[in-house]
């Protein structure tokens, strides 16, 4: 009996100081690579941006690529009213008052609630290589139509300063509503 507990009390600690052992981390890590700050200023701009913001699209030749499916846009879109808007049309709409101003480009989702038309406006930034980024800070602008079937923001240099409906009949408004940040796209 004694030697029986001799046994069961060694193949114990022969087993715990195992698992004590297995526990510890015995291979050796490498440092991680490091790259020298750059100079260029277009490279710290963008990641400065990709900080804070998300790419949705690119500016070549005049003609905007979508780099986020618009079908993600909507989606994203619906979920940011959170109101039961279901948003089934989104464009990137470039702005420019004339052609010494400097172009702005809005990210916009129209759609419906309860019948009635919904859209928001979202401004991107753009860098120097015509890269369209959605800041977490930007405004959004909000538009709800009243017995109105479609409604137009209005701008003055560059930026949204209000609304028109498309059909002028009595009792027919479109509200515009601004609201400070989005979380269109989910932190990861």
């Amino acid at each position: 009996m004694n030697v029986r507990f001799l046994v069961r009390a060694w193949v114990l600690t022969s087993l715990l100081g195992l698992a004590g052992l297995s526990a510890c981390e015995t291979t050796k890590r490498g440092f991680p690579e490091v790259s020298s700050p750059t100079n260029d200023p277009d490279a710290l701009n963008r990641r400065q941006l990709e900080a804070t913001s998300k790419q949705v699209a690119q500016v070549s030749e005049g003609k905007v690529r979508y780099l986020v499916p618009r079908e993600q846009l909507a989606a994203a879109f619906t979920r940011q009213f959170g109101d039961g808007t279901v948003i089934d049309k989104t464009i990137i709409r470039k702005v420019q008052e004339t052609a010494k101003d400097k172009a702005v480009y809005y990210m916009v989702g129209m759609g419906l609630r309860n019948g009635m038309f919904r859209a928001m406006a979202l401004p991107l930034q753009t860098s120097s290589d015509n890269s369209l980024y959605l800041a977490s800070n930007a405004s959004r602008y909000i538009i709800t139509g009243v017995g109105c079937t479609f409604c137009f923001f209005n701008f003055e240099k560059n930026e949204i300063v209000g609304t028109t409906c498309e059909e002028n009949t009595g009792g027919s408004r479109c509200d515009l509503r601004v609201e400070n940040n989005n979380a269109f796209f989910p932190r990861r």
